[in-house]
């Protein structure tokens, strides 16, 4: 029995939640795709909706990782701490398409929402593999925590995506 044993059941349900959400995203995106484009557009789509789906993605993969028959907990751990490290770097592309774009004036919840809590998220997974060498459930935990934090985040991101096209963008239009 390894330390990841007991944790099949949390990544059954985060895992299949941030699957069913991905879908929902792209089914949101279809929904709002006969909106005209104004100039712009694409860069705010590149700065807002696409970290939504790179979070549920990488929600998705964690949970795919760390549901898989490991005989240990070194192989995951650099999986996942490889994944945290990425994720920062992604977060600071996010920065750079933000400050880019020019449709729309990032308010304190944007900066919130799409850099500060996914860059937290990110750096615990990076800190999680470190601790996990000699706390391994302590780093699993740590795991778990940032899972739900991007899950929660995506789910915040595209609910605030849908409503700003709702009702911002089509009274426009």
């Amino acid at each position: 029995m390894t330390s990841l044993t007991g944790w099949e059941n949390f990544y059954v349900i985060v895992g299949s939640s941030a699957g069913a959400l991905i879908g929902l995203q792209f089914v949101a995106i279809v929904l709002i795709a006969d909106t005209p484009i104004g100039h712009g557009q694409a860069q705010a789509g590149d700065a807002f909706a696409t970290p939504t789906i790179v979070h549920f993605g990488a929600v998705l993969l964690l949970a795919a990782v760390l549901s898989a028959p490991w005989d240990g907990i070194a192989a995951p751990a650099i999986l996942w701490g490889l994944l945290g490290l990425s994720g920062i770097v992604y977060e600071i592309i996010v920065i750079r398409r933000m400050r880019g774009q020019f449709v729309y004036t990032p308010e304190f919840e944007d900066w919130l929402f799409h850099v500060l809590l996914p860059f937290a998220a990110y750096a615990t997974l990076a800190g999680s593999a470190c601790a996990a060498r000699s706390h391994a459930g302590a780093g699993l935990f740590g795991v778990a925590a940032a899972a739900l934090l991007l899950l929660f985040i995506g789910i915040h991101n595209a609910w605030d995506a849908v409503t700003y096209h709702i009702f911002v963008v089509r009274k426009r239009g």
